[in-house]
């Protein structure tokens, strides 16, 4: 399929999504929102696809959010809740998802493109990123997930500060209060990012996919069920072809050919 705001690349085992409004600095219209969910669905089917990388075309922005006149034309309260619920749906897409999503951003990456990257299981920055959830500067609230997971990745008090201030964030704020996890050279972003997703895709994809259910699941759980979720997960790996491949690898020393089984 053709696309128009996205580009999409396959490389074995690896699918590299790029964000491709260079000229407005990758704003997410409603267009590319479409276009990024139809493409994670086809790698999601991909058996040739292990992992994903997510990044945004040009150095000067991952997202820089929102397209601003599709904002200012929302007409209703209804219309409002709708193109929330919308974003929302596409970055809960990128978490349920099986296959791990790892995040190079470059450059800005605010409100929308913020949340779209907080969705991700691995976030790598480069060090000209910036990240923010400026929604109050436009009388709004972040709409896809900003004010949840900047809660779950920052913890509270971080996720009040940037919500109720707009403020921007370097990438070395971000990696120091837990929003990102590598920062690195914008000339070595996408090869890190490349680099850790294939490892991740090396792994048992069965147990890999576990541990995504397991983290995002459990993070809102008290200690005592989120405990009971990873041992059912636990136990249902066990019963499964890829452990027998796992274990045996180990033994004889070798490594392990995973049939996601």
């Amino acid at each position: 399929m053709a696309f128009e705001d996205i580009e999409v690349a396959i490389d074995e085992p690896l699918a590299v999504i790029t964000l491709s409004r260079p000229a407005v600095l990758n704003a997410l219209r409603t267009k590319l929102l479409s276009e990024l969910s139809t493409a994670l669905t086809q790698t999601e089917e991909n058996e040739r696809v292990r992992a994903v990388v997510v990044t945004g075309a040009g150095e000067k922005a991952f997202a820089a959010g929102a397209d601003i006149s599709e904002l200012n034309a929302l007409a209703s309260a209804g219309a409002g809740a709708a193109q929330a619920r919308s974003g929302q749906a596409l970055t809960r897409q990128i978490e349920r998802m099986s296959k791990p999503v790892v995040m190079a951003v470059n450059g800005f990456a605010l409100g929308g493109g913020c949340e779209i990257a907080m969705a991700g299981d691995v976030i790598v920055a480069s060090e000209n990123a910036k990240f923010g959830q400026p929604e109050v500067n436009l009388g709004l609230i972040p709409g896809y997930g900003g004010t949840a997971r900047t809660t779950r990745r920052a913890g509270k008090g971080m996720a009040m500060y940037l919500c109720l201030t707009g403020e921007i964030i370097g990438a070395d704020e971000a990696l120091r209060i837990g929003l990102v996890q590598r920062v690195v050279p914008p000339a070595q972003l996408l090869d890190e990012a490349k680099r850790i997703a294939t490892i991740i895709a090396s792994k048992a994809p069965l147990a890999v996919a576990a541990c995504k259910r397991v983290i995002n699941n459990g993070a809102h759980l008290s200690i005592d069920d989120a405990l009971e979720l990873e041992a059912l997960e636990f136990g249902n790996l066990v019963d499964t072809e890829d452990i027998k491949e796992g274990t045996g690898a180990f033994l004889e020393k070798r490594k392990p050919r995973w049939k996601g089984q």
